[in-house]
Parts: C-alpha cells; structure tokens; sequence
C-alpha cells in the first residue's frame, strides 16, 4: 500500500473498508462506474395525502404524498424489505463477485432493483437521475449528517435530484436506530401491526434477555471484536458502534484497544499487524461477516491460527453494519448469546 494512496483515505473511506474495523479493503473498493439494472417497479406506500419525516439530521423532508420511487443504501433497504418496503434502486453492497446478494442486501431479490453502485466512491448519477426518485435515505456513521455511501465528489449533483433522509448510526445503542427505522417505514406505509413484524420484535427482545443472562453468569469470558484484510488485522473499541454499545450495555466484557492506539482511527479501532494479532488476550472472538473483509475460513496466518479463542472454536460472525429490522437483528443477538453460554475460559 503507497503511502501517497492512504494519505487520501478519509474516515468514511476507513469505515467502508472494514466499518469501524478495516482499511485495507478500501483500496480494492475502486472498481469501474458500471451498475447493474434490474427490471422490478417499486411496491408503492398504501398511505395517501402529504407525508412529511424528521430525520436524524433534524431535518423534516415534506412531499405531496408518501414517496413511491425511493432509492437508499443497501442495508436501509434490505430492512425496509422486511417491513413490506420495496425501493427502486440501491447503492453500496449489493452483489458479491460472483453475482449473488451481499450479506447487506438482507432478503431482497437483488435482481429487481436498480444498482447504482457496489462499492466504495460508486454511485452512478445519470441512473439515479432516470428513477425519478422521490427520496434518497441512507444511514450516517457521524455526527456531521453525513450520508453513507454517497460520494464526497458527487453528493451536491445528488442532493439537487430529490431530497434525502439520514438515520443515524453513530455513537448510540442498536434500539435507537431500530426504533428510528421502524418509525421510518410506518411513515412509508408499512403495516407495523403485522404478525411477522410485532414477532420479530417479541424475538429480539427475547434474544436481548437471554445474551444480558449469558453475560451475567460468565462475565469472565472476555470478547475480541475483529476484522481481516490481507496487511492488517483490526480490533474494534465498543464505543460509537450501534451493535457493540447496546452489547456493552447488556454486560458484555469486551477487549478494549488503547485509547492511545484508537486515536488515529477517531476512536473506532486498532490497527495490528498480524505478527501482533495476540496483543489482546480473548475467549471469544466476533469477525466482520461483510465481504469487504477477510472471512475467518479464509485466514492462513499461523499467528491467528494459534490465538486460544481460534483453536477452541470459540470464533462466530458479526453483523457489523446491522440490518435496522429487528428480524434481522434476532440472529447476531442470539448468536454471541449462545457463544458466551458455550465459551470456555481459554484466555
């Protein structure tokens, strides 16, 4: 990696690499400006009349009638799927290499949207401007009000197409932007009182209880949050993500990096080399499940094949940029649960 490249890195670019986690995948993430088309028309809102959002920008958008031709980020509109919100078109990750869905892309049948971009500075305006979108709503991983995945070089031809929504994501607990995504799709018509979805609900409030009593009896079980590109291994702090904080706040001892190490990411993480991945001692290990980093199957160095928590077994995924639905997020809540059960002290 030059250095002249990783001068020109911003803080988005860092979170898209590895999401609070990961740099090095980002240098990958400049592919070509081409985008995928799929044929599906938008489901539209059973709402009628004006419909106005505040966003977390404190910004209220207002329109004539509930939007109809939307357009968002790939994991808002994978949790909007599952409230019976289908969009237009997407950006961010969609696709994987091999033409099937991202892990962010949720339930969605990603053939049936508009792709205007797969990756990282991707974001094809010409299409965009041809949906005729109503409203472009994405998620914000600071406190700027920046939108995630659309691009610093492009954003003001985007914004002047159709006004936008932010939901945050940024320095807070889970149920935060849960509730704030659920508020969203009720505006857009989404029937809330729908069995699958008061159900879900039921579940991650179940799975919430049950990880708060696995913490409790072993809070001697110390977890590692990490991410995996090919230079560098990334070690997460719990604070200022959604998924680590409201994990926190259910008793979750988690491996802290140095505030001094964490510093030079904006306190998101800790970069090592992967001759030092055993700084941190762990019994349980969580790695980035997204496909911009390096899946634990897939790792060959000896350091990290000899870490205790990795020769016990005791690694499982992690749903870094969580869907905002709470069926989606039952399975990442449940799955640390039940590795915290099972973990033995091997640290």
């Amino acid at each position: 990696m030059s250095n002249a490249r990783t001068a020109r890195l911003t803080r988005r670019g860092l979170l898209a690499a590895g999401g609070a986690l990961g740099l090095g995948a980002v240098l990958n993430a400049c592919g070509d400006d081409g985008a995928k088309d799929g044929g599906a028309d938008t489901k539209g809102s059973a709402k009628t009349g004006p419909w106005s959002f505040k966003d977390d920008r404190g910004t209220t958008v207002k329109l004539d009638e509930a939007p109809r031709n939307i357009v968002a980020f790939t994991g808002v509109a994978a949790a909007l799927y599952d409230y019976g919100i289908e969009v237009k078109g997407v950006f961010g990750p969609t696709t994987t290499k091999d033409g099937k869905a991202d892990v962010q892309a949720g339930d969605m049948d990603v053939s049936k949207v508009t792709v205007l971009g797969n990756v990282w500075d991707q974001f094809n305006v010409e299409k965009y401007a041809a949906l005729a979108p109503d409203v472009l709503i994405s998620t914000m991983f600071d406190d700027a009000g920046t939108l995630w995945y659309v691009p610093e070089a492009s954003k003001d031809k985007i914004a002047k197409l159709a006004p936008s929504v932010g939901i945050s994501v940024f320095d807070r607990q889970l149920t935060g932007p849960l509730q704030r995504m659920w508020e969203l799709a009720e505006s857009l018509g989404a029937d809330m009182t729908a069995a699958k979805v008061t159900e879900a609900k039921k579940r991650f409030e179940a799975a919430s209880e049950r990880l708060r009593k696995a913490a409790k009896a072993k809070p001697e079980i110390k977890v590692l949050v990490g991410s995996a590109s090919p230079e560098l291994f990334y070690v997460s702090g719990s604070n200022l993500s959604i998924d680590l904080e409201y994990f926190k706040a259910l008793g979750v001892n988690f491996v802290e990096p140095t505030e001094a190490a964490k510093k030079a990411t904006g306190g998101w993480f800790e970069s090592l080399s992967w001759e030092n991945v055993d700084k941190h001692k762990a019994d349980v290990i969580m790695m980035d499940d997204r496909s911009s980093a390096i899946q634990p199957a897939d790792i060959t160095e000896a350091t990290w094949k000899q870490l205790p928590a990795v020769k016990a077994g005791q690694v499982i995924a992690r749903s870094t940029e969580p869907i905002l639905s709470y069926d989606k997020c039952v399975a990442p809540v449940e799955a640390l649960a039940e590795a915290i059960e099972k973990a033995r002290k091997v640290s």
